[in-house]
């Protein structure tokens, strides 16, 4: 497995810009999972999941990135 350099996570904004969640999905199992990427490939895979959850609960979202600087 390789080393994580950088992070995605999609994120919720609220009805105030100050309000932001990370957003998740549940499983079949009932477990909730926060959707976050290690890598773009991951990103363009949660990206279609993440579109219908800001239009089911009307409240947009925007990408976060976070790198690791060595």
């Amino acid at each position: 497995m390789p080393k994580i350099t950088e992070l995605y996570a999609f994120v919720s904004i609220g009805s105030d810009p100050d309000d932001e969640g990370i957003m998740a999905f549940q499983t079949d199992d009932g477990t909730w999972m926060p959707m976050v990427g290690a890598d773009m490939t991951r990103v363009n895979e949660l990206k279609p999941m993440a579109d219908r959850i800001s239009e089911i609960a009307g409240k947009p979202y925007k990408i976060l990135q976070f790198k690791i600087e060595k």
